[in-house]
């Protein structure tokens, strides 16, 4: 027994992965799906992965309280600037500190701002200026990766203009004509799956160790994705791709940069707690009143089978009757636990409902389990 619980820490990902530097600059889960699924509102309890804060700080907007843990204490560094520019600053300076719209005050906006951070975060900052000075949201790995990707690799394959074209609005009749004859070349699909393959992937854009459980073809699937959410969904109205192939939001805003929610999440800042450490921990000791959901990211798909079993167990102990988990897939499959299946129902059709809508396109599968 003892050598099986030895085998399960060694196999958690904190210990097979650095997490001392930006991952993630932004969050890459459609957090107006994560909202749908978990039925966020007033008097409930959230616990959530924190990343850069998006989606903690979108599950706030609801009027919910939310604990948003991480392992990566340059995460949590992110998600306490967010909080800053949010307390003090108006919708549109905002945008332009965190790095959506210009600007050429970002250092001297941190200094008003610096005074709200823990001394963590200070310290992570008063090395950063350079990443403050263009832009948080710009800074993370994954960010990076998509940034050789579009300065690149795509103008090989597109030129400007047919770029801009992908995001004049069309209806999906119209959407599927410009993805045929204008789109899915030759070359879009070569040097796609050579760019996000596992290799360039798990090198450049996230890390070796997010790939141990993954079997099949990880470029096959994204094409395969990357043709539904330009097909399928409005290109207009999609973030996270306009990032992708612009290298900024413009017609498109993630949930919790929309002017609508910004007056909520700065009234409900005071309902944010932040956790350093795994995901297990922070439910054990913030469980007083247990939890009504769970933004759980993907993070079961890092870990083998009987690790990810382990801490869903651990984390349905601190989970309300009606709870509800929501988790994504990106290419392990992973669902609820056998051993849990008594005490949790999956959300086959509703997950299946909202996964048709997921402008995060890259994901195989998204999963809502309630608690019976």
């Amino acid at each position: 027994m003892m050598n099986n619980s030895a085998n399960l820490d060694k196999d958690r990902i904190q210990f097979r992965a650095g997490f001392d530097f930006v991952r993630y600059a932004g969050c890459w889960e459609d957090a107006d799906v994560l909202v749908q699924a978990l039925h966020p509102g007033p008097g409930k309890r959230v616990l959530s992965i924190a990343s850069a804060g998006d989606n903690s700080l979108a599950l706030l907007a609801t009027g919910a309280e939310v604990v948003a843990a991480d392992l990566n204490i340059a995460q949590l560094a992110c998600l306490e600037l967010r909080c800053a520019a949010f307390r003090h600053l108006q919708h549109t300076d905002l945008l332009a500190f965190l790095g959506v719209l210009d600007s050429d005050h970002r250092l001297q906006t941190y200094q008003l701002l610096e005074h709200e951070l823990s001394e963590s975060a200070r310290e992570f900052w008063s090395t950063h200026g350079a990443d403050v000075s263009q832009g948080i949201i710009h800074m993370g790995k994954f960010e990076k990766y998509f940034q050789i990707f579009r300065t690149r690799v795509l103008p090989l394959i597109h030129s400007r203009a047919t770029i801009e074209q992908l995001f004049e609005p069309k209806d999906q009749t119209g959407r599927l004509q410009f993805w045929n004859n204008n789109w899915n070349n030759r070359r879009w699909r070569v040097l796609l799956r050579v760019f996000f393959s596992r290799f360039l992937m798990a090198r450049m854009g996230r890390d070796p160790e997010f790939f141990r459980y993954v079997e099949g073809s990880i470029s096959d699937q994204i094409q395969d994705r990357a043709c539904y959410a330009m097909t399928e969904l409005p290109t207009h109205r999609n973030p996270y791709l306009q990032y992708i192939a612009r290298g900024n939001y413009q017609s498109a805003l993630p949930r919790y940069l929309r002017a609508e929610h910004h007056d909520a999440i700065r009234t409900g800042l005071d309902r944010l707690t932040l956790f350093h450490g795994p995901i297990e921990e922070a439910a054990a000791k913030h469980w007083a009143g247990g939890f009504d959901g769970f933004n759980l990211s993907d993070i079961f798909e890092y870990v083998s089978e009987e690790t990810a079993s382990a801490l869903y167990g651990a984390l349905l102990k601190h989970a309300n009757t009606g709870a509800r988990i929501a988790y994504w897939n990106t290419f392990v499959p992973r669902c609820c636990p056998r051993e849990f299946s008594d005490a949790v129902s999956p959300q086959a059709e509703l997950a299946a409902q909202l996964f048709a809508q997921d402008k995060a396109f890259f994901y195989g599968h998204f999963q809502i389990d309630q608690v019976n």
